[in-house]
């Protein structure tokens, strides 16, 4: 097998042109014979017995040429690509040219990984802005830890207050009659959360245990039933039990439950630090991509479509198995969103556009630069991986072959130079400007499925407040993936039959 030549049919597509000589033709055929008679029934033999004369006389000379040409493909395409110094991005469009006494003759139409230029990127300008820490952010993040270990005690000792969550029945008339889904039981309320219409849990603030009363109220005139809206109604209520949430004091106690502190200061300190830590790196991170915008206005590349598509196809791999460590998968997803697969391609589009031309940047300056990986930074990747990945570094290797950890370690390294010599500009950040107030509506909910003592509705979006009527909850907010990850050296398959391999570690994404 030899390649006869490589011919440029486009940008970055070749066609590759394989010479079979008759001697390994015919020994492919022999080898297909061997394995498909043994399918085949011919009258006066017994089966996978007869002759191959016999059977080519019965079904014609090519009766095998079709598994000895796909036995031979394989690795005919790769001894040519290799000849030519190619790296294919997509599979090859594959044909027979000839096939005669002289041996079979293949044509591959392939994309490849195009040509790159780029100059002038190291020294790029960049800008650094690094948020202060405010008080204020300090204190939310305090306050979430304090309320996840609050605790719910119950109130004994005197009336129904604001922040409460009274366990309450109640039933609703109107103009003296009960109303369908005005009724509940045991309905744990928390007061001032505007669950129900408003004036109802003002009603139940400053009744004790055991008390029975009525709450009068007045039904939003656009409330979503007609024959409600707009009228006056009673609710009977009766309260059969309090609880309120106490929060843990900020003491030096506090700090040795929810810290390896034993001051409430130390922990205070070192939160604020992870903060700093946290604005710095978000600072960084903006820089990186900044260089990445960069680099990609200097690159030239005439890149081909099938490395957008191949990207676009990662992330929705990827996406697909963030969702299923999550307990959902991309077919539950698509069908709770009203997504389509083919429209989630078309959101990661983008990213795997950057994505694949920030590669080629990166690997053309790796290869203008001669940046190598070493062992040692190979056995260091591996272990990281292992670590990660909760493996043994021996699976790890197995499943991550060393040339992709080599191609990944490099660009990484490629894209260290370019941060270590770009020209970085620390600024303040912008001045805040007030917050504008939000305008609110308090949403109502159900109780355990029936309607609600009157609830309101929204009518600023199409989003309905739903009570026991079976109307639509406004749909999950999609997500889309920033997840980063690193992918081969645009390694294709070849066009060999399909193999079952271990599943890999995913890979991580250029570092931007």
């Amino acid at each position: 097998m030899k390649l006869v030549k490589t011919e440029k049919i486009e940008n970055s597509k070749v066609e590759l042109h394989i010479s079979v000589d008759k001697a390994t033709f015919d020994e492919a055929v022999n080898k297909a014979f061997q394995k498909e008679s043994k399918k085949i029934s011919v009258p006066g033999f017994r089966k996978g017995k007869a002759p191959r004369s016999i059977i080519e006389k019965m079904y014609g000379k090519g009766v095998f040429y079709e598994t000895a040409i796909n036995d031979i493909i394989p690795d005919a395409y790769s001894a040519a690509v290799a000849e030519a110094g190619i790296t294919p991005v997509a599979q090859p469009d594959l044909d027979v040219v000839s096939l005669d006494e002289n041996g079979l003759v293949l044509s591959a139409k392939v994309f490849v990984k195009p040509e790159v230029k780029i100059a002038d990127y190291l020294g790029i300008a960049a800008t650094r802005t690094v948020a202060p820490v405010e008080e204020a952010e300090v204190e939310s993040e305090i306050n979430t830890v304090r309320e996840r270990n609050s605790r719910e005690v119950e109130v004994t000792d005197r009336a129904a207050e604001m922040g409460d969550t009274a366990v309450i029945d109640y039933e609703g008339f109107c103009d003296g009659k009960a109303f369908e889904g005005g009724k509940g039981e045991d309905y744990a309320l928390k007061l001032g959360s505007g669950t129900f219409i408003p004036g109802f849990e003002e009603g139940v603030v400053g009744h004790k245990i055991d008390d029975e009363f009525d709450v009068n109220v007045t039904f939003p005139t656009e409330y979503h039933s007609k024959e409600l809206a707009g009228k006056e109604a009673v609710f009977k209520c009766k309260l059969h039990a309090l609880t309120r949430v106490e929060l843990p004091e900020l003491d030096d106690d506090f700090a040795k439950d929810v810290s390896e502190f034993d001051t409430f200061a130390e922990y205070k300190a070192d939160l604020k630090a992870k903060i700093e830590k946290r604005h710095a790196d978000t600072a960084d991170n903006a820089v990186s991509e900044q260089l990445v915008d960069a680099l990609i206005e200097k690159m030239e590349a005439d890149i081909p479509a099938p490395m957008y598509d191949t990207e676009a196809e990662n992330f929705l791999r990827d996406y697909d198995n963030r969702l299923r460590m999550s307990g959902l998968d991309l077919n539950t997803y698509i069908k709770y969103t009203g997504m389509t697969l083919d429209g989630l391609r078309e959101q990661f589009r983008p990213q795997a556009e950057r994505q694949v031309k920030a590669r080629l940047a990166l690997e053309k300056i790796a290869a203008l630069e001669n940046l190598t990986a070493t062992e040692e930074d190979l056995n260091a990747e591996y272990e990281r991986f292992a670590s990660a990945y909760n493996m043994p570094v021996e699976q790890v290797k197995e499943s991550l072959p060393v040339d992709v950890i080599t191609e990944d370690l490099i660009v990484k390294k490629a894209m260290d130079l370019v941060r270590e010599k770009a020209v970085v500009t620390d600024v303040a950040p912008a001045a805040k400007k007030p917050a504008a107030k939000k305008t609110t509506t308090k949403k109502t909910a159900a109780a355990d499925g029936e309607k609600k003592p009157a609830a309101k509705k929204t009518t600023s979006t199409a989003k309905k407040t739903t009570a026991a009527e079976g109307e639509k909850k406004p749909a999950a907010k999609k997500t889309t993936s920033t997840a980063k990850k690193t992918t081969a050296a645009d390694g294709e398959k070849k066009p060999a039959a399909k193999k079952t391999t271990a599943k890999k570690p995913a890979a991580e994404k250029v570092e931007e």
